[in-house]
C-alpha cells in the first residue's frame, strides 16, 4: 500500500502526511533492531542496545558522573561488572553515580523521537508497554517541541501577567515559589496522539499508537492565586499564554477554566521540571489537549476575547463532515489502551495473562473499564488500581486464560460523567475522517493462535 493511499489527502494535510509517514518509518526501524535481540524468546520483543538509533540519537551511554559512562550502557545508565556472586563481595560504592542517581544497565526503554526533517521541531512518545503503575518516570515523559529546547536561566526568568487586570504584575521564579502551593498528579495528552490509527490501523506497538500520554505530579502556584492577586476585570473572559520558546507558542485559555484548577507549575515528580518539560516554568491545564500547557511560560495576557492564533485556527481544529470545524475542542475525552498484551508482542504459550492498561478522561474520574476478548461481543469489569484520581491515568487489570485461540482484546472506559469511550465506528459516523485529532476510539489487539499480538480495526 502507498502512502498517499494509506494517508489520503481527503484527511491529511501534507504536514499531517508527514508526520504519519515518519512515525511509520521510526518504527519500522525500532522494531527491526528488536528482531536482532537475544531476549526476543517470551512476551516482549525489547530494544538492544547495540547500535539502536532514534531519529538520529543513538542509545548508546553518554558522559555521565565520573567518565564512568561506557558505550554499552542504555541513557541514564552506567556500566559495572555484573558480579558472579553479590554476596561474595562487596557491592560498587555508594553515590559512585555521582549523586543523582542512575537507573539499572539492564534497562533500555527509550522514548521515540519523531524524525523530522528539522531536529528542533519534534516530538518523542512514551514506551507505555513498559509501564507500572500510573506515573510516567520524568525522563520518559513524551515532548512536543516546535522550536527546540530553550536553556533558560530561573535567576533571571520572569513571567508578566497583563491586560485586562487592575494591577499588572511581574513574577520572578522566587516570588512564584513563595506563594502557597499545590501538587497535583495529573495526565497530559497530545490530541494528536494517534494521529495515523483513524482510517486504517499502522503502526504496530501501542507506543505508536498511544505514546503521546504520560502522567505526573505536578507541583507550582495554582494561577488562580496570581489572577486574583492582580485583580482581573468583569468582562475578562480570555488568557493568553505565551512560552520563550523560539516558536514563541501561543495559546488562548478560557478565563474559568484559568480560575478553576490550571497550575504554574516548576516541579515534576518531586524535582525541578525537565528542561525538556518546560524548565523553568510551565502552564498546566488538567484535562486540556497538550498544546495548551505552554512551556517556558513568559507571558499571560487577559482579554474579552481569544486570540486566534496559529494553534487554535490552522492547527488543533477538528474539521467535520459537512466542511465546518470544531474550535476551541480542548477537553480530552475518555480513553483507554491495553497495554499488555500489545502490538508487537508474542505471548509465548496458551496459559494465564493479567491484561492490563490505563484509562483516562479530561473531564475527571475512571469510573469503569470494562475488557473484552472477544472484539467487543462480551464485556468483563476490569479491577482498578488505587488510588483513582481525577484527570489521571488509573491502571486497570483482568485475568485472562488464554487457550490458545484467536482473541482480539479490547477496553473502553467510562468516566464519571457518564461518557462511554466509543467504537471507532461509533466515533467516525460523528466525526468523519477529515481530522486527525482527538481519537478516543476503542483499540483492538489481535492475537493469533500462535501468540502473535498486531493492531487491527475491529
Amino acid at each position: 500500500m502507498s502512502e498517499t493511499e494509506r494517508f489520503p489527502a481527503s484527511m491529511y494535510g501534507p504536514a499531517e502526511r508527514r508526520m504519519a509517514e515518519a512515525l511509520v518509518e521510526i518504527e519500522r526501524q525500532a522494531l527491526a533492531e528488536a528482531e536482532e535481540c537475544d531476549c526476543k524468546e517470551g512476551m516482549f520483543n525489547g530494544l538492544t542496545r547495540r547500535g539502536l538509533l532514534m531519529g538520529g540519537v543513538a542509545i548508546g551511554g553518554s558522559a555521565l558522573a565520573g567518565g564512568r559512562a561506557r558505550a554499552e550502557a542504555p541513557p541514564g545508565a552506567i556500566e559495572y561488572d555484573v558480579q558472579p556472586d553479590p554476596t561474595k563481595e562487596q557491592g560498587r560504592l555508594i553515590l559512585d553515580d555521582g549523586g543523582y542517581g542512575s537507573r539499572s544497565q539492564f534497562e533500555n526503554e527509550v522514548r521515540w523521537r519523531y524524525p523530522t526533517a528539522s531536529l528542533d521541531s519534534s516530538w518523542s512518545m512514551t514506551p507505555l508497554a513498559s509501564g507500572r503503575g500510573m506515573i510516567t518516570p520524568s525522563g520518559l515523559h513524551f515532548e512536543r517541541h516546535h522550536a527546540g529546547i530553550p536553556t533558560i536561566d530561573p535567576q533571571t526568568h520572569e513571567l508578566i501577567l497583563h491586560g485586562m487586570v487592575d494591577q499588572p504584575l511581574r513574577f520572578t521564579m522566587d516570588d512564584l515559589k513563595r506563594l502557597p502551593s499545590v501538587s497535583k498528579i495529573h495526565f497530559i495528552e497530545c490530541s494528536g496522539n494517534g494521529l495515523t490509527e483513524w482510517a486504517k490501523p499502522t503502526l504496530k506497538t501501542v507506543q505508536g499508537t498511544h505514546g503521546l500520554t504520560s502522567t505526573s505530579e505536578w507541583t507550582g502556584v495554582r494561577l488562580s492565586t496570581v489572577l486574583e492577586m492582580a485583580g482581573v476585570q468583569d468582562k475578562a473572559a480570555w488568557i493568553l499564554a505565551e512560552g520563550s520558546d523560539a516558536a514563541v507558542m501561543t495559546r488562548s485559555v478560557p478565563i474559568d477554566k484559568a480560575m478553576d484548577d490550571a497550575i504554574l507549575a516548576y516541579a515534576q515528580n518531586g524535582e525541578a521540571l525537565r528542561p525538556e518539560q518546560g524548565y523553568p516554568l510551565r502552564l498546566l491545564l488538567p484535562g486540556y489537549e497538550g498544546n495548551t500547557h505552554i512551556k517556558w511560560l513568559r507571558r499571560l495576557e487577559v482579554s474579552d476575547k481569544p486570540f486566534m492564533t496559529r494553534e487554535e485556527t490552522s492547527k488543533y481544529t477538528d474539521l467535520m463532515p459537512d466542511g465546518t470545524a470544531r474550535q476551541f475542542s480542548l477537553e480530552m475525552e475518555a480513553k483507554s489502551v491495553i497495554t499488555f498484551p500489545s502490538g508487537a508482542m508474542k505471548l509465548p504459550r496458551p496459559g494465564f495473562y493479567e491484561v492490563t492498561g490505563i484509562a483516562w478522561s479530561g473531564r475527571g474520574k475512571i469510573t469503569k473499564v470494562e475488557v473484552s476478548t472477544d472484539g467487543g461481543a462480551t464485556w468483563r469489569e476490569a479491577a482498578l488500581d488505587g488510588p483513582v484520581l481525577s484527570i489521571c491515568h488509573t491502571r486497570f487489570r483482568l485475568p485472562w486464560t488464554w487457550a490458545g485461540e484467536e482473541a482480539v482484546l479490547q477496553s473502553r472506559a467510562i468516566d464519571e460523567t457518564g461518557y462511554v469511550q466509543p467504537t471507532m465506528e461509533q466515533l467516525v459516523a460523528v466525526r468523519g475522517l477529515k481530522s486527525v485529532y482527538h481519537l478516543n476510539a476503542i483499540q483492538s489487539w489481535h492475537v493469533a493462535p500462535d501468540g502473535e499480538v498486531t493492531n487491527v480495526h475491529a
